[in-house]
């Protein structure tokens, strides 16, 4: 069954792939293949207005503003004017509904046999009762996360029903939150928690790695990314509790930026400058238009270097390092996720642009210069001074030059609920000759399943 559904999805995703082609040339002739160059060189117009608006000041920023709103409405006006707006949208609907059936298809038929050994291995987890339950567990709760939400979801009252210690952080005072998990540890707990956000889960869970002991997330703060790629509901943070009494465990891996634990990733370069703002916690619009310049073409923008491997960058203005590679920014079905924890790689993301002409090639050139994806055990980031700012979960620092980023594999054990509906669906790469063959009741690999991390350029 599964594989006639698989080969069901494919072909249907082959159909819409063609339709998506055919349907503009049959409704447009010629003139498609027009509106496709039109929209490419919108697409560059409009990352040159993007640029000016961010990196310049008067003048300049304002003829950006007009071209990155203005470029776009005249080609939707453009393609209104010849008949072509219905034929683009109808198009892009059709590839969107090829993509999703592909990744469906690709979906169904790598994991029939894995679905089958999931099961069984629930079925004995189910009968062995799950992990222990621990005995002595401790959460420490920042009151202030999320606006308030340790006191809007009485997450206190029902972690201390559930036997869990609970300190609560002072807003008044400035208390070392490792210092306090090391105190915990030693006073007998055999469980960390936080309810707070990315930062501080970051201080709480490299403590638990020293000692090995389990690390629950309880998502109390404003985004929470750790939270959401853990599979955790991020919409009730109480529900995370069950993990104190009705959990499974698995280990995951974390990012060091020198001697600093992170979680979700460390950024280098204009953005880690921009939180280092006292006025970006009140203003972060207003304070990031009134820096960018300065740190984009300005005498103070960062220049950063980095090396992984064989692989090195020069002059770059932005550098992100992630626990875990996140996903592709094209990619529709979980953007801004990373598709594991336990890869053993970080995710690399380097970025150059110093001219409108480099900002409109990010948009129409994918092997652009000014973008580099990479996958690595190690990376060193070298700066033009000592020290180098960075933005460790969100959290502002600065760090002595060079900084060495590495991945501490498997350090981690994480305990979540077994019954996680935030949980997210795994999603295999695209890969339009596999989906050939399914089409055609051709037998796909085994090792079609999804890889743990995202491969890298070759070095």
């Amino acid at each position: 069954m599964s594989g006639g559904r698989s080969a069901g999805w494919a072909r249907l995703a082959l159909l819409a792939l063609v339709g998506g082609v055919l349907l503009p040339l049959l409704a447009a002739g010629l003139k498609s293949l027009l509106a496709v160059l039109v929209g490419i060189a919108g697409l560059a117009l409009t990352a040159v207005g993007v640029w000016w608006a961010l990196a310049y000041r008067g003048v300049a920023r304002v003829a950006g503003a007009l071209l990155s709103v203005s470029v776009p409405l005249g080609i939707l006006a453009l393609y209104a004017f010849y008949g072509l707006l219905w034929p683009a949208f109808a198009s892009l609907a059709l590839w969107g509904l090829a993509v999703a059936a592909a990744r469906t298809a690709l979906t169904e038929a790598g994991a029939a046999s894995s679905h089958r050994h999931a099961k069984r291995d629930k079925r004995e987890k189910r009968d062995k009762g799950g992990v222990e339950a621990p005995r002595r567990p401790w959460i420490v709760m920042n009151p202030r996360s999320g606006g308030g939400k340790v006191a809007r979801f009485q997450l206190v009252e029902k972690a201390r029903a559930a036997g869990a210690q609970v300190t609560l952080l002072d807003p008044e005072l400035h208390q070392d939150v490792a210092e306090l998990a090391r105190q915990a540890v030693a006073d007998g707990a055999d469980l960390l928690a936080v309810a707070g956000g990315d930062g501080t889960q970051a201080l709480v869970a490299e403590v638990a790695a020293r000692h090995d002991l389990p690390f629950a997330v309880i998502p109390a703060g404003t985004r929470n990314h750790f939270a959401l790629d853990l599979g955790l509901d991020r919409e009730d943070p109480a529900a995370a509790l069950e993990a104190l009494t009705d959990g499974e465990e698995f280990r995951i891996d974390l990012g060091f930026a020198a001697d600093r634990v992170f979680v979700n990733n460390a950024s280098f370069g204009t953005y880690a400058v921009v939180v280092g703002d006292p006025a970006y916690r009140d203003r972060k619009v207003r304070t990031v238009l009134q820096n960018l310049p300065d740190l984009l073409t300005g005498e103070e923008a960062p220049r950063l270097a980095m090396r992984a491997g064989q692989t090195s960058a020069e002059g770059l203005q932005a550098l992100l390092v992630s626990n875990n590679p996140y996903r592709r920014f094209g990619d529709p079905s979980a953007p801004g996720r990373r598709e594991g924890l336990d890869s053993g790689l970080l995710g690399v993301l380097c970025v150059r642009v110093e001219s409108g002409a480099e900002a409109a090639g990010l948009v129409t050139d994918p092997r652009s210069p000014g973008l580099l994806r990479l996958t690595a055990a190690e990376v060193v980031v070298q700066a033009d001074g000592d020290t180098v700012p960075v933005g460790i979960d969100g959290e502002h620092l600065v760090l002595d030059a060079p900084v060495v980023c590495r991945i501490a594999p498997g350090v981690l054990r994480v305990r979540v609920p077994r019954h996680r509906p935030g949980t997210p669906a795994t999603r295999p790469a695209l890969d339009w000759p596999r989906v050939a063959r399914l089409a055609l009741g051709r037998l796909v690999p085994p090792h079609s399943a999804p890889s743990a991390h995202l491969p890298g350029p070759p070095g």
